[in-house]
Parts: C-alpha cells; sequence; structure tokens
C-alpha cells in the first residue's frame, strides 16, 4: 500500500447541508478547519464538484479554491475516468494514492475509482442520507469512513504511517492557530513523512483526545497557549497553580495515565519559562561559566515587588544594584493578556501609582545601543539573529522629558521607539562584539538546566562593560529569522533525536 499523494474534497462534505438554492451557501462545520490544515500538508488538494450544482455553490468552492492555492475539479459519475485522467494530469502520477472525500456515492463509483488506485472516504453524518448503506465493518482497506471531517488529517497520517513502516513517527501537535499557520507555511508540518521520518499533525480538542493519542508517537505543544490563569505566590512551584483549558487538562490527564507517552518538551520543564522570577534566579548561575573568557555573562540585576507602595522600596531597589531607570515586568511571563504589559520607571515616586500588574520584577535597564542578539536552541543546534532594540537610558529620558518623566508603559509584543538618530553598527560588526563561546557555553548550559530541546533567549551587551545580559528566556520561539531550509529541518532533527532518546552532544553556534 502507498501512502496519500493527493487528496480531493467533494463538494458534498464542504458546503453546509440543507442550504436553500436561493440563499447564500456557506461552508459546513469542520470544512474551513480541514481546508486550512491541508493547505500547508504537502499532500496535493483539490475540490470537486457536479456539473449541476448551483451557480452561487461553485462560486463559493471556486473561493475558497483560490484562498488556499487548491485545483477545481468537475466530477461526473458518467465520466470517472476523465476525472481521474484529469486529476493525475494535474499532479502528476507520482508514488502514492489519491483520495476522494465524500459524503454520498454510488457503489459503482466507489468501485470505479477503487480499481484505479483511489482511496475513497466517506463523512457519514453530513446532515443527509447516503445513496447506499455502509457497513462499519467493511474491511475493504480502500474505503474509509470518518464521522466527522476533522478525522481526516488523522486518517491521512494513519494511512501515511501504515504505508510507510515502522521507522516513520507521527508527532501531534498543539499551539493557537496563527502559531501553527506561522510554522506551517514554512513547510514544518508535513502530513507525508519529512526526510527523517515524520509525519505531523494537529491535534484537535472537538475529537477524543485518548482515539487520537492512540495514532501519536510524540507530542509537541506549546502549552502556555492555553493557559486560563496563573497564580503567582512567594513559592515558584507554579505545577499546580497554572490553570490550562479543558482541552489541555484532557491531554494531561492521558499522559499521566501513559508515562510511556513521549512529549517533546515535558510541562515540568516549561513551568520555569513562565516565572520571570524563576529564570532571574536561574541565570544567576551564569556566573560559574565567566572563569574562562574576558566577557563576562550574565542576567540582569532585579528585585520582586509585591507591593509598589512598601515604605523602603527605594532602599530595597538601592540594594539590588538597581540605579533609575528600571524596566518593570508582571512576574508571570506568557500566557496570560496582561504578561507582557511592562513599564520603564524614570522616578523613584512614580512606582507608587504604576499600573503594572503584581506581583513584579524590577529589572535592570542595560544600555545595549539599540542592538539585541535573538539566539535560538533548537535540539544541539545553535543560531542568532541579530534586531533592533530599545534606545538606551539618555535617549529614553529625552522622550520621557516631554510627559513630566512618567513612566513609559508598553506592551512588549510590540515595537518601542528606536533612537534614530543614532546610526546603527552593520551586522558585521555586531557580530565581532559577541562573544560567541561565551554564549555557546551558557546556551548549553541553559539546556541542560532547562532540559527543554526547542528554546530561546535574548542578549544585550552592555556598553562600557562588555557584558553579556540575558533578559529573556521563552519556550518553543519562533525562530522565523533563521532561513526555511536551515531552521525546519534542524527543527525535525531536534524532534526525531528527542523521539528516539539520542543523547544531543554539546551545540555550536552556526553563523
Amino acid at each position: 500500500m502507498c501512502g496519500v499523494k493527493g487528496i480531493v474534497l467533494d463538494a458534498s462534505v464542504l458546503l453546509a447541508a440543507g442550504d436553500d438554492e436561493n440563499e447564500s451557501p456557506s461552508l459546513g462545520h469542520g470544512a474551513d478547519y480541514v481546508l486550512r490544515k491541508l493547505r500547508y500538508s504537502n499532500i496535493f488538494t483539490g475540490i470537486s464538484y457536479g456539473p449541476d450544482l448551483s451557480a452561487p455553490k461553485v462560486r463559493l468552492l471556486q473561493e475558497n479554491a483560490r484562498l488556499y492555492s487548491y485545483n477545481c475539479f468537475v466530477f461526473r459519475s458518467s465520466a470517472i475516468d476523465n476525472f481521474v485522467s484529469e486529476v493525475s494530469l494535474e499532479w502528476s502520477d507520482n508514488i502514492g494514492s489519491y483520495m476522494h472525500v465524500v459524503s454520498s456515492y454510488k457503489d459503482e463509483e466507489i468501485s470505479q475509482l477503487i480499481s484505479s488506485g483511489w482511496l475513497v472516504t466517506v463523512l457519514r453524518s453530513h446532515g443527509k442520507a447516503s445513496d447506499v448503506e455502509y457497513s462499519p465493518g467493511t474491511e475493504n482497506p480502500s474505503k474509509i469512513f470518518i464521522n466527522k471531517l476533522e478525522e481526516l488529517p488523522l486518517t491521512v497520517c494513519h494511512l501515511n504511517k501504515k504505508a510507510m513502516g515502522k521507522e516513520v513517527k507521527t508527532i501531534g501537535y498543539l499551539m493557537k492557530p496563527s502559531r501553527e499557520k506561522d510554522f506551517a507555511k514554512r513547510g514544518a508540518f508535513p502530513l507525508n513523512p519529512t526526510p527523517n521520518g515524520l509525519i505531523f499533525v494537529a491535534l484537535n480538542y472537538e475529537l477524543p483526545m485518548s482515539r487520537q493519542l492512540q495514532e501519536i508517537d510524540g507530542i509537541l505543544h506549546k502549552a502556555t497557549d492555553d493557559i486560563i490563569t496563573v497564580e503567582m505566590s512567594s513559592s515558584s512551584d507554579l505545577e499546580n497553580k497554572v490553570t490550562y483549558s479543558e482541552g489541555m487538562q484532557e491531554l494531561q490527564r492521558y499522559i499521566r495515565c501513559h508515562p510511556d507517552c513521549c512529549v517533546i518538551d515535558p510541562f515540568r520543564n516549561i513551568y520555569p519559562v513562565l516565572d520571570r522570577l524563576k529564570i532571574q534566579q536561574i541565570l544567576g548561575g551564569l556566573e560559574n561559566l565567566n572563569s574562562k573568557s574576558c566577557s563576562k555573562i550574565r542576567g540582569p540585576h532585579f528585585l520582586k515587588v509585591v507591593d509598589f507602595r512598601e515604605p523602603k522600596l527605594e532602599d530595597k531597589l538601592v540594594d539590588a544594584k538597581l540605579s533609575l531607570p528600571n524596566i518593570v515586568k508582571p512576574q508571570v511571563a506568557c500566557g496570560v493578556a496582561d504578561a507582557h504589559s511592562m513599564a520603564i520607571v524614570f522616578k523613584a515616586d512614580s512606582y507608587k501609582d504604576l499600573n503594572v500588574p503584581l506581583p513584579a520584577i524590577v529589572q535592570e535597564y542595560v544600555d545595549h545601543s539599540s542592538t539585541m542578539f535573538k539566539f535560538y536552541v533548537v535540539g544541539k543546534k545553535i543560531f542568532f539573529a541579530i534586531k533592533k532594540s530599545t534606545p538606551n537610558a539618555d535617549t529614553l529620558i529625552k522622550l520621557a522629558e516631554e510627559k513630566e518623566l512618567k513612566p513609559l508603559l508598553f506592551d512588549s509584543l510590540k515595537s518601542l521607539p528606536v533612537d534614530k538618530d543614532n546610526q546603527q553598527q552593520s551586522q558585521n560588526e555586531d557580530n565581532k562584539r559577541i562573544d560567541h563561546e561565551l554564549v555557546t557555553d551558557a546556551a548549553n548550559w541553559l539546556r541542560r538546566v532547562l532540559d527543554l530541546t526547542i528554546f530561546g533567549f535574548d542578549v544585550v551587551i552592555q556598553e562600557g562593560t562588555g557584558d553579556h545580559v540575558i533578559v529573556d528566556v521563552n519556550y518553543l520561539p519562533s525562530f522565523k529569522e533563521v532561513p526555511d531550509e536551515v531552521a525546519i529541518p534542524t527543527f525535525w532533527e531536534a524532534i526525531k533525536e528527542k523521539l528516539t532518546g539520542k543523547q544531543s552532544t554539546e551545540a555550536a553556534i552556526l553563523l
């Protein structure tokens, strides 16, 4: 048996059932989901409809075909051979099978498609009776039944894995749609096996999780996308203080009951990245790496604050080696709406009315020539990119003077002003300033301490001292600055190594 190389979605599974011919047609439940999931799946995809379909419905299908860059085919039951030939000509007849996904078919149509080497997948519950009765007990491997259209990607995943053998591993992934799209459009999540034998399929909360996970060899998650609340207290142990969505809780229950299930990065390993206090404390261990280098790598000076009005706050800031201006961040680092609500404070008396969620971390503001180095650890490899960053303190003070040095409030997911008068050094000059060996040591150290497969961290170089300061650590970044032809195979390699239990060697930065 060969894997699925192309899928044709019939109008009967895409259009909403019961639409009156005189009304504006619409897509049925699950149609948009499947159209989006197949777009970047590395599987040819098309839409078919009969010659007698109304013009409004044909227009709707053609609009979606254009939106997702799919082909359109006319299906005539009296000329199935022509349909088969047209699809093969359009997609080229390579190794593998084509699949027609329908909600109703006559037996002779199914037989003719199957005799042409096609697979037929029948959506059994689509709001109307089928032309024939289908037996759930059928043993015809070329005729498949699904109850929801959302089951289709998992079905294709199962067929491709079965066709390719045990060496192929399936990865179920969970993340918010915008993040998934960013990865998928770079080719990161194919339903056909990657060169190193991985198939990717999105897990769906509308389907029974246990049923989906029976097909899965490993789980890749961005659990922070499913956080509802995080309770911060004096304890930095977050395991029982993070509330996830109902679907994520179901996934966690399954994992607890199946300890052999491979999670690319276990949930407990990402908890330090949720807590800015915990990360600051971890970064304190970087001191041990500074003995063999002229440069120094460290975390920023910091202080945890639970009340901006506490009487001795100014003295505590001094004791923590924090001079104004400071940058103030919520202790919770991600997963909740206000995790990125921050401020730069220029005067000590501004703290008492500061509108930053508590508890908060007051952090040293490092003058760094508006240049940030973003490092990405992907398995045993490290990449970096040079990005523009916020201005030095003197420029920020000039900007704040226009508003009487009131705190500068901002969302860290959005851009802050960059000093336009300060001519940026070339990337070659910036590249020479970074101590690659020192940062490589730090990256390997963080990989061991955090025990994460894929994470990122931001480094700024302090003017005057040359200190390399790690100002942020995050889990499963997009590493979008790394070219796809390098980033995506490395991403696959890191996941495969995690699945097979191979020990990663010490990483080296790839320039």
